[in-house]
């Protein structure tokens, strides 16, 4: 347990590193903009295409150093622990979730985004969660609906549809 914590803080740290360096790219290449000049606001328009992406890595580092100072003075269980990271039940959940997961971003491709998260909902909630299929569907469906919303609607960014698209036709003129 002891490894897996350092480690784990030492590779979030750099993938926050690395995603702090990526969230300051301009969206468009400008000799006259500077790297880091969409991490904040920008007058008129508010925060820029980099900043919730940047300063949620920076918390994400502050994090990780935070883990790895608790780890070297052996502050967590986890830090004072010699047991193995995954017993066998770890392993095999850790297959479970991992392949839902990697499940949902496959069919991102052949339903869509908003085809691919009631799916994953029900499966993770109905197979892995054994809860009720009346909450399993609420759930799917209102999550579904919610992230639509947010992402196409309000903040304009369409994520991808796959072959449900046409669904969204409808939607797409009353709301835009």
């Amino acid at each position: 347990m002891r490894i897996a914590e350092i480690v784990t803080a030492v590779l979030l740290g750099i993938l926050s590193i690395y995603l702090m360096w990526k969230s300051g790219d301009p969206p468009s290449w400008d000799p006259d903009v500077s790297r880091f000049a969409n991490i904040g606001f920008i007058e008129g328009e508010g925060p820029g295409s980099g900043f919730w992406p940047f300063w949620l890595s920076a918390i994400m580092l502050g994090t990780s150093i935070w883990t790895g100072i608790n780890w070297y003075h052996r502050k967590t269980p986890a830090s004072q622990s010699d047991k193995p990271f995954l017993d066998g039940h770890g392993k095999r959940m850790l297959l479970v979730v991992g392949g839902g997961l990697f499940g949902f971003l496959a069919l991102i491709h052949v339903v869509g985004f908003y085809g691919a998260i009631p799916i994953f909902m029900i499966y993770y909630m109905k197979y892995l969660g054994s809860h009720s299929w009346s909450l399993t569907l609420a759930v799917s469906g209102t999550l579904t609906v919610i992230c639509f919303f947010f992402f196409d609607i309000a903040m304009r960014i369409v994520l991808p549809k796959g072959y449900l698209e046409p669904l969204f036709i409808p939607l797409y003129d009353m709301f835009l």
